[in-house]
């Protein structure tokens, strides 16, 4: 087994989305080939410290810092909405780059973050361009006759559902339903994440519609499962609603963890989103 003993770290979370943070911006701190162990070791919420990641900080050529994100099961993911934010309040925290709006290069290209402080000059909110999304299978990538598949049936189990596939860098199934307390989560979103349709696999979102301006939703995230909150998960979720018709441009969902809000844009003919919410440093550590 991997010896990560004297691992300095930091644990933090966006409404409940947690992750150890790593500071690799000076140098590599665990060797690439071990990165995959390393993280289902510290994600164990038995043996490690427990998180539904873990975040990399590294130096970038092309933005102003790097970011790398892996799942708990030691896959890499191209970007995580709530783990940028954590990662926006690590790098700024701890003097690593103090800019209260900054270049992030991750997989799923260059992201924007604005950083509010309070009075004692403290991180409280933090506003990230998520940046356009598709909605064409071949991106996402979605195995379908369609060039979008924008409330399709889909036959999951011994259920038809319809679903809304969508990419904001990384791939996500929106379901809207009448009433996401209602939804048995733990035998569809595996279901839903390796059907034959996502051969990537996919996150999956069921969503209930309170007004045009409101909404709660639950998530079953690839490599993770049951979550209580995922930030791209949620962009897609607000982009794919104001393209149903269901949710204005302006919009707040209700995720298990908390609350995050979402302004709509067009751009280039695609759609795209501002999310602004808050993340949390829970404790600096030494494994």
């Amino acid at each position: 087994m991997l010896d990560l003993k004297g691992l300095k770290f930091s644990k933090m979370h966006g409404i409940g989305n947690d992750f150890p943070i790593i500071d690799e911006s000076k140098g590599e701190v665990i060797p690439e080939k071990d990165k995959a162990e390393a993280c289902r070791i510290l994600c164990h919420r038995n043996f490690g410290v427990g998180g539904d990641g873990v975040l990399f900080v590294e130096p970038s050529d092309v933005a102003d810092i790097g970011y790398r994100m892996f799942n708990p099961d030691g896959s890499e993911a191209e970007m995580c909405g709530n783990g940028i934010r954590c990662f926006g309040d690590f790098v700024y925290r701890k003097g690593i780059l103090k800019q209260e709006k900054m270049t992030v290069e991750t997989r799923a290209g260059i992201k924007t973050i604005e950083i509010t402080l309070d009075e004692n000059d403290n991180p409280v909110l933090f506003k990230v361009n998520m940046g356009t999304s598709t909605f064409k299978t071949s991106e996402i990538p979605m195995i379908s006759d369609e060039e979008e598949f924008i409330d399709g049936e889909l036959k999951v189990l011994d259920t038809v559902f319809n679903v809304t596939a969508i990419s904001v860098g990384n791939p996500h199934a929106i379901i809207f339903v009448d009433d996401v307390e209602s939804v048995d989560i733990d035998k569809y979103g595996p279901a839903i994440e390796a059907h034959e349709a996502f051969p990537e696999k996919i996150n999956v979102h069921f969503v209930e519609v309170i007004s045009e301006n409101e909404g709660k939703m639950i998530t079953w995230e690839r490599g993770a499962g049951v979550t209580l909150a995922c930030g791209t998960g949620a962009t897609s979720t607000a982009i794919s609603g104001y393209k149903l018709g269901l949710f204005a441009g302006k919009v707040l969902l209700h995720l298990p963890g908390g609350d995050l809000n979402f302004d709509i844009y067009e751009k280039d003919s695609e759609l795209g989103a501002f999310m602004e919410g808050p993340a949390t440093l829970v404790y600096d550590g030494e494994f």
